[in-house]
């Protein structure tokens, strides 16, 4: 079999798995669901990749996913650089997220993290600032979610060992989070 063949059979491999997190995934999407309806707002964080995927999860809210409806308010944590650069520099890499949720987190807002190893020290601190504050939180982790694992009030776990595959799952996930609230976000735009 080739490279792609190989790339694309682990990939629907990974996808299939994602059957068992059907629980986690309905909590998920309700915690937005509730947060958004209620006037809170998603902080949404990750690294590298992660950080992008964390974009495109944002971006979905505030501006739309499908069809015309109000924005939602979501922030990603990691698309300031300047701010980022001065909490590393003047205090730690590993509290730009957590200094972050501090500042703009208030009750009824739902911190979002992206981390393919759970391992992440800027993200398992954002996770327990978010607990400190009382904001609840979904973790997209891979592999055994690492230290991360049980920080948040949602984890949702693929459980695969290559970064790519998990990366393309929690794609779909998210994307899977925004069709199942959008008809609920598009209601409320009307009434």
């Amino acid at each position: 079999m080739t490279m792609f063949g190989n790339s694309l059979r682990a990939a629907l491999s990974t996808l299939e798995s994602l059957a068992a997190l059907e629980e986690e995934f309905l909590r998920a999407a309700g915690l937005v669901r509730a947060c958004l309806l209620g006037g809170g707002k998603l902080l949404v964080a990750g690294n590298g990749g992660s950080a992008a995927d964390g974009m495109d999860f944002s971006t979905e809210y505030t501006c739309r996913y499908s069809g015309d409806r109000r924005p939602f308010p979501a922030i990603n944590l990691a698309a300031d650089g300047t701010l980022m650069a001065a909490i590393g520099n003047d205090y730690a890499f590993a509290e730009v997220f957590a200094r972050q949720v501090w500042a703009y987190g208030k009750p009824g807002d739902l911190l979002v993290v992206y981390s393919t190893s759970g391992r992440s020290p800027n993200i398992l601190r954002a996770l327990d600032e978010a607990k400190r504050l009382g904001l609840q939180s979904i973790a997209f982790l891979g592999r055994d979610g690492g230290p991360a694992a049980g920080r948040a009030t949602v984890d949702l776990i693929v459980r695969s060992e290559t970064a790519a595959r998990i990366q393309e799952a929690h794609k779909f996930l998210a994307h899977c989070i925004c069709e199942h609230v959008e008809e609920d976000l598009k209601q409320a735009s009307i009434g």
